[in-house]
């Protein structure tokens, strides 16, 4: 099976499990930016984050065959990473100690706009996945109810050829179906 990082990620962890290297190759090419925006988030070196990545993907392939659900697997990389990141920079003397009793900066929430942007991504791809397994008409259909400027019903009736009354609960019924696609439940729910 030749396998590419767009792939469901239930197919390409089980691949990967039965030794698939293109599989390996897929989840690291799916991965990598994540485990890069970590490093980056903990302000680590480029040598550092690469030293970090490195032994993310070694626990991986020391874990992986341990892994029973494959949607836990971007959990499972970002709590990685970030305890790897910890490691290193306690490796460097690089952390800072802090009371939270005395240390107010500590109350401040940062926004973690680089793990958002990775989370956008991986919904994304997670709704085309998601789209593509759906019967051709369903996709159509929410298709253009996404166009932007949307479409008036009386015009997705007439390209679709089905009656406008049925649009809505064709509507309803293809997403449904969208939410029980098995990428959208990789993910562990539908994207917002």
């Amino acid at each position: 099976m030749r396998v590419d990082a767009s792939y469901p990620l239930t197919d390409l962890v089980s691949a990967a499990q039965d030794g698939e290297q293109d599989a390996w190759n897929a989840i690291v090419d799916r991965f990598l930016p994540l485990v890069g925006a970590i490093a980056r988030q903990h302000r680590l070196s480029e040598a550092d984050g690469d030293d970090v990545g490195q032994t993310v993907w070694l626990r991986l392939v020391e874990h992986l065959h341990e892994l029973r659900e494959p949607a836990a697997l971007p959990g499972w990389i970002r709590t990685t990473a970030r305890h790897e990141c910890l490691r290193v920079l306690a490796a460097r003397g690089r952390t800072r100690v802090a009371d939270p009793q005395e240390d107010h900066t500590l109350d401040v929430a940062t926004d973690d706009v680089a793990g958002d942007d990775l989370l956008a991504l991986e919904r994304r791809q997670a709704l085309r996945e998601g789209l593509a397994e759906l019967p051709a008409a369903r996709r159509e259909l929410l298709l253009l109810l996404l166009t932007d400027p949307p479409l008036a019903y009386a015009e997705i009736s007439a390209r679709l050829g089905i009656p406008v009354g049925s649009i809505g609960p064709t509507r309803a019924r293809a997403l449904d179906q969208l939410r029980a696609t098995r990428a959208l439940r990789d993910l562990g729910g539908v994207p917002t």
